[in-house]
């Protein structure tokens, strides 16, 4: 798949190396999936490896799902939150206010609903106001459902490349792209916080 380039608490977790401490991963990243209602983002949560899935912070009762995941990325253990805000309009909200500290940002649509396409521009005004250069991608969900398809690959592409993204599209179902396309948001938020692309061997397994 081709790439291109209401107050409540605010957790703020931050890139952690894990070098000089018994913590079983390397790197600890805060992503957020967000967009329009319905567009399967709990279906990428669930299409990711068994993890933690109840928010420390108390509000998977409130709309707002929660999950851990850890990923190896160039031989290092990533660990990744993953904050799911829903896409209601009152969640507009909480997503001002848990941005604050996310690395990285996957922006969801559902190819077969281009509503869901166009409400993008929405997000992507949010995250300009309120995480700046935080890095994202586009991710197109339900690729198994193509044949239903209202939103064209090229289209998608075109997008992402005119707001400096990386895109995928993916399948939970099919277990197709998930993967890579949290990879691909890891890398990108690793290489801002000053991290190499790639590292040497593991020393503290």
């Amino acid at each position: 798949m081709s790439t291109a380039a209401v107050r409540s608490p605010s957790p703020s977790p931050h890139i952690n190396i894990g070098q000089c401490s018994p913590r079983p991963y390397d790197y600890l990243l805060k992503f957020l999936l967000v967009g329009d209602s319905d567009v399967g983002k709990e279906e990428l949560l669930n299409g990711m490896g068994d993890g933690a899935s109840e928010s420390p912070y108390g509000f998977s009762s409130c709309g707002i799902d929660y999950k851990t995941t850890t990923i190896l990325l160039d031989g290092k253990r990533v660990k990744l939150q993953l904050w799911d805000t829903s896409g209601q309009g009152r969640f507009c909200t909480i997503f001002r206010s848990y941005s604050r500290g996310a690395q990285g940002i996957l922006l969801v649509y559902d190819i077969t609903n281009k509503w869901s396409f166009d409400g993008i521009d929405r997000w992507i005004k949010e995250i300009d106001q309120h995480a700046p250069g935080v890095p994202k991608i586009l991710v197109g969900n339900r690729l198994h459902l193509a044949f239903k398809r209202q939103v064209s690959e090229a289209t998608a592409e075109a997008y992402a490349l005119k707001n400096d993204m990386a895109f995928f599209e993916v399948s939970p179902l099919c277990d197709f792209n998930v993967t890579e396309s949290f990879a691909e948001l890891s890398r990108l938020a690793l290489k801002r916080n000053g991290m190499s692309r790639t590292w040497g061997p593991n020393k503290d397994s």
